[in-house]
């Protein structure tokens, strides 16, 4: 089976807001077989928003455990994404997923991956996907730099992802709170 490829999911926060931001292409081998996939998401009373890097259905799976840990935790991102990461890296079956995750919420950023990393940005700037270097690269420049809110900026450097990435487009969904 061939594998899936293209990713490119930002979080940026900046001025009080947090946008995350993900392109739409699927791509199989070297063929573009979707351009408009939704892949940030809102969960847990659309308090929370999460993008995924990697295989559709495992990504899907994190969602939901995620959801039931902030359910479990009432809402408290850090402790849910840190018995995720537990539970991602110590179980059987999950340690077979292969996706990256990022979580959002008001106060906090994090990279959640199987390996059982809870990863906070020092500067407010995390990306994942094949074109994540490119996409945070521009965020941040921009961040330091520019003028703009963290909507504009995550915009800014999803285009300019789009322009480098061959896995990346430039139909983007991007959430903000």
């Amino acid at each position: 089976m061939q594998p899936f490829h293209g990713t490119t999911i930002l979080a940026v926060r900046h001025q009080g807001k947090v946008a995350l931001a993900g392109d739409g292409q699927v791509t199989l081998n070297n063929t573009v077989v979707k351009h408009r996939a939704k892949k940030v998401r809102r969960i847990y009373n659309d308090s929370i928003l999460v993008g995924f890097a990697g295989a559709t259905a495992d990504a899907l799976n994190l969602s939901e455990r995620l959801e039931a840990k902030l359910e479990r935790y009432n809402g408290n991102l850090t402790r849910a994404a840190v018995e995720l990461a537990k539970d991602w890296r110590t179980d059987k079956y999950l340690r077979r997923l292969e996706a990256l995750m990022i979580a959002v919420d008001e106060h906090n950023i994090f990279l959640v991956s199987g390996n059982g990393d809870v990863i906070e940005p020092d500067e407010g700037v995390v990306a994942i996907g094949s074109g994540g270097v490119a996409a945070q690269a521009a965020a941040t420049a921009l961040l330091r730099h520019a003028g703009l809110n963290a909507m504009e900026i995550a915009a800014a450097a999803m285009e300019i992802a789009a322009s480098l990435c061959v896995f990346t487009n430039d139909t983007v969904t991007i959430e903000e709170l």
